[in-house]
């Protein structure tokens, strides 16, 4: 009798999603996944949706932090940084809500970042 193999397990699969929704962090692991081509159809698609929320907010959070820090006016510079802490408290929030969404046994989407993901990295990656 054939032994199963221990990646074809449906529940290391779901942990691996966990790990490429991970803020941040999850961003290593899900590229590396997209590189070697390897992986579920699920686990490509949860890896690109991972990295195209990594790069998002990463340019984001850059593009708040220089505009702050380029500033003169203590008004702008305010309203700039507090702009940058709601849009990575909203990474995190989505990535846990994604997380959750993979822990009830769902299909971890965003309509509208899914579908850039696809279509950006689907092509390259």
């Amino acid at each position: 009798m054939k032994e199963p193999d221990p990646i074809e397990n449906r529940e290391l699969q779901r942990l691996q999603l966990f790990v490429y929704l991970v803020p941040v962090f999850g961003f290593f692991p899900a590229l590396w996944t997209l590189y070697r081509r390897q992986g579920t159809r699920e686990q490509q698609s949860v890896s690109r949706l991972s990295i195209t929320l990594a790069f998002s907010w990463l340019l984001g959070y850059f593009l708040l932090a220089a505009g702050a820090g380029a500033q003169t006016s203590e008004f702008w510079t305010l309203r700039l940084l507090f702009m940058n802490s709601l849009l990575t408290s909203g990474y995190f929030l989505v990535s846990i809500g994604l997380m959750v969404r993979v822990w009830q046994r769902k299909q971890p989407r965003l309509p509208w970042m899914t579908r850039i993901a696809e279509k950006t990295l689907g092509k390259h990656l």
